[in-house]
């Protein structure tokens, strides 16, 4: 208080370019305010474009949408499942192309003939696969947000497999436990409970076969 009544008696006391001179040199902001945080609610981030719904999404599951925001886009001129717009992948691969939802197959059968990989494994393009995987990560997610059915949980699981068969046959470490063949295969057999015993006995012959 005394300091801003001494600066004003000082400001009269000089002629006006003086007075103007002092005035421009004062701080328009208090500097020690200027390293506080910025408010929570003044951060703006958009949420990924295949996120159409309101539901929230499993912890596990938002992580992996945050993580493909930045390289999945969406066609919103076009829907695959329920109300989810149709994704691509940097290179121009789409859901629609590779989708489930449009074929008279169970989900698996449509998985094994559509997702088969090479001979010999290793030969097989990871990168498509990983593609692929990617495309069914973004659209289980927007399915999830919008708390939809979750039949494609099945051929998502199948596509890890293969990406986790792939990466093992090419000599790619697998570091987190839940990417693994053994582990995935389970999520097969859980997921595929109501599919053709025969369907079954292939993925379990497959998850034998890495290299």
């Amino acid at each position: 208080m005394h300091a801003h009544l001494l600066l004003t008696a000082c400001l009269m006391a000089v002629p006006s370019l003086a007075r103007e001179f002092l005035l421009s040199s004062i701080p328009l902001h208090d500097p020690l305010t200027e390293h506080y945080p910025v408010p929570h609610n003044t951060i703006r981030q958009s949420k990924p474009c295949f996120l159409i719904g309101n539901t929230v999404l499993p912890a596990e599951t938002q992580k992996i949408a945050d993580a493909l925001a930045s390289s999945i886009t969406c066609d919103t001129s076009t829907t695959t499942i329920g109300s989810v717009p149709d994704v691509r992948t940097p290179t121009g691969l789409s859901f629609s192309s590779i989708s489930f939802a449009t074929s008279p197959l169970s989900p698996l059968q449509f998985a094994l003939s559509n997702f088969a990989t090479s001979s010999p494994l290793a030969s097989t393009n990871l990168d498509l696969f990983q593609q692929r995987l990617d495309l069914y990560l973004a659209t289980e997610a927007g399915v999830r947000s919008e708390a939809g059915n979750l039949a494609i949980k099945l051929p998502k699981f199948f596509l890890a497999f293969q990406v986790a068969r792939i990466k093992t046959a090419q000599g790619v470490e697998i570091e987190e436990p839940g990417q693994t063949v053994e582990h995935l295969l389970g999520k097969v057999r859980s997921n595929g409970k109501g599919e053709d015993k025969a369907l079954l006995d292939e993925v379990e012959r497959l998850a034998k076969v890495l290299q």
